[in-house]
């Protein structure tokens, strides 16, 4: 049985495909399109899956889209009518949208995929989110908590799922099935904790729905002394729910503005967009190269309203997941939503919540839903027994051989191929060792908004310099930025606090939870211990073959098992797919060289070579 789960027309796009209720296949669109967080119908992402699937659409049991059109369209009609006529600009910009496209999806699946009406299922967006986390973790039985900017009218949802199947003599599932998902308690639009971190990342200069992460980046550097002021805006209770002080937001009636007069009242002027940012916490010794004491005593402002935003986040999650285990009384959770992206967040729910074990699922936004709404249907709405569990990312498309080659010939670059992965790691801790940066492309790509070792550009973390070169020279990005440890899963808990049963720390093998640092360790990884923590990623070698070596002959060389990774990619464009996306931002940044599925491309020996011009992909994040 075919089961294609879609997402689009809001944010990250994305398909996915089940064969027997087992992952395929699964893909962002933005990774084909090159459109960063391109949210338009997912034409390359099923092109994928089914070619993965060896398949036609035709041969599809069921597509299952990851919400209800109708309910959302019911939401946003409703509320913009309330606000009229202050919220006519937003109604007329939704009316325009949906009456293009968002509200014509069943006919469009249903067309563009030639399928009959009975094959196309839809499921309620919390559904899809919470779904992609408990289908795919190990449990039996799971707490859920869902938490992003809003679904149809849903912004927040805790509940609880199970699968629990009689078991025959020999050991298979039986027929009888407990399969099922009940979210008990929701919040409704407008009151969103995903939208109140959206209000702050536009008053703090960045782009909604693309600067959230930022937000998270600066907090470190500031001081959580506004959280007062926060909480005139937003307030939470004991039983998780929480509202928000409407006055203080426009984001429900206006479409330039998420936030009112009344919010820069309260917080003062924003941040000026794209802005330059230091602070005397980032450059305590005014060593940066533009200093202005005056513009660092404005960004220590911005910072310290990150920190308490970022604060009153966590602590707001925490309490949800309080709640979430006093009404089920179970040891694991499943966490789902755009906000189960804030890695800090759940780095605190790890440590400081009740639950033994917690489970996030890679492409934990709206990406996610398709995949969600895909195991939903099949374990739920269909009854089937489970039989899959998401233990790495690696869900993407991969590239030939002469794929490979005929890229770095097109390029005019010269090469060398090795096929032994020992010597191919032993060529790339060589290169770390020498301060070289390194680009390693091979397999599969990831599927979520993380590079964990299959586009991925590495470097040696152990001195501070290191940061900056990446950022700066590799990343064109802000230089408070910070940059994720890769480690041996059996070597984290030298490194890292709270990782002593890695077994149940399920998180950061997906680089989605951050760690405080060992004391005393923090001097050994000076370009990746962001402030006395770290987004960690955790690697074993059946994961990653090649990726696993490198780290561990790093760790041989080094006492020091431990990597710098990020996304291989340049500011404002999608991670790398193709060899060619791949061969294009080695050429435009300054990667030293590139690894690419046993071809090894140096810069130093291709000085005198003519190399092809770069496909003109770069997009400023504005």
């Amino acid at each position: 049985m075919y089961i294609l789960g879609v997402s689009c027309y809001y944010h990250d796009s994305a398909a996915a495909i089940l064969k027997d209720g087992e992952l395929i296949a699964a893909s962002e669109e933005e990774r084909f399109s090159r459109k960063k967080h391109d949210f338009g119908y997912p034409t390359h992402a099923i092109a994928f899956c089914l070619e993965e699937a060896g398949i036609t659409a035709q041969d599809l049991d069921y597509v299952v889209f990851y919400e209800k059109p109708l309910q959302k369209f019911e939401r946003i009609l409703m509320t913009t009518l309330q606000t009229f006529p202050q919220s006519y600009p937003v109604f007329r910009e939704s009316m325009v949208a949906w009456f293009n496209e968002k509200l014509w999806i069943k006919g469009e699946l249903l067309t563009k995929l030639d399928i009959p009406d009975e094959k196309l299922l839809f499921v309620e967006h919390h559904l899809s989110h919470a779904a992609s986390a408990f289908f795919c973790s190990p449990y039996e039985e799971a707490a859920v908590l869902t938490v992003d900017g809003v679904g149809e009218w849903t912004t927040t949802t805790l509940g609880k799922a199970s699968a629990i199947w009689e078991q025959t003599p020999d050991g298979t599932p039986g027929s009888q099935s407990s399969n099922s998902i009940e979210l008990f308690q929701e919040m409704k639009f407008p009151h969103s904790i995903g939208l109140l971190y959206s209000a702050f990342t536009a008053f703090l200069g960045f782009r909604v729905n693309n600067g959230e992460y930022k937000v998270m980046g600066m907090s470190p550097y500031g001081k959580p002394n506004r959280m007062d002021d926060v909480y005139k805006v937003f307030n939470i209770g004991d039983d998780a729910s929480f509202r928000l002080n409407m006055d203080y937001f426009t984001f429900h009636k206006s479409t330039k503005r998420t936030f009112s007069n009344k919010f820069i009242d309260l917080f003062g002027e924003p941040r000026v967009h794209d802005s330059i940012f230091y602070t005397p916490t980032t450059h305590p010794n005014k060593d940066h190269p533009q200093w202005n004491q005056k513009t660092a005593e404005q960004n220590q402002y911005y910072a310290d309203i990150a920190a308490s935003i970022q604060r009153v986040t966590e602590d707001a999650m925490l309490k949800m997941v309080a709640h979430a285990y006093k009404q089920t009384g179970l040891k694991n959770l499943c966490i789902a939503g755009g906000v189960a992206l804030n890695s800090v967040a759940n780095g605190r729910i790890m440590r400081e919540g009740p639950f033994e074990s917690v489970y996030i699922q890679p492409a934990a936004g709206d990406a996610g839903g398709a995949l969600g709404a895909a195991l939903y249907a099949y374990h739920v709405l269909l009854g089937k027994p489970r039989k899959f569990f998401m233990e790495s990312a690696y869900w993407g498309k991969s590239y030939s051989h002469d794929e490979h080659k005929a890229a770095i010939e097109d390029y005019g670059y010269s090469y060398e191929y090795v096929g032994d992965t020992d010597k191919v790691a032993e060529r790339m801790v060589d290169d770390m060792l020498a301060k070289r940066v390194i680009g390693l492309y091979q397999g599969r790509f990831e599927w979520g908004p993380r590079a964990l070792g299959n586009r991925s550009i590495m470097a040696d973390p152990r001195g501070a310099e290191m940061k900056g070169i990446v950022n700066e020279r590799i990343k064109f990005r802000e230089p408070f930025r910070p940059f994720a440890p890769v480690v041996l899963e059996d070597r984290a808990p030298e490194f890292w606090q709270d990782l002593d049963d890695h077994k149940k720390t399920y998180p950061y093998r997906y680089m989605l939870a951050v760690c405080r640092t060992q004391p005393g360790q923090g001097h050994k990884i000076q370009a990746v211990d962001h402030e006395g923590s770290g987004r960690i990623q955790t690697v074993r070698r059946e994961w990653n073959p090649l990726y696993y070596r490198a780290i561990e002959l790093f760790g041989e060389a080094t006492g020091v098992p431990v990597l710098l990774n990020t996304s291989f990619n340049l500011r404002g464009e999608p991670i790398v797919t193709t060899p060619t996306n791949a061969l294009n931002t080695f050429t435009q940044s300054d990667i030293d060289t590139l690894y690419m599925d046993g071809f090894i491309v140096r810069k130093d020996q291709n000085k005198n070579r003519t190399i092809k011009k770069p496909e003109n992909t770069f997009v400023k994040d504005l």
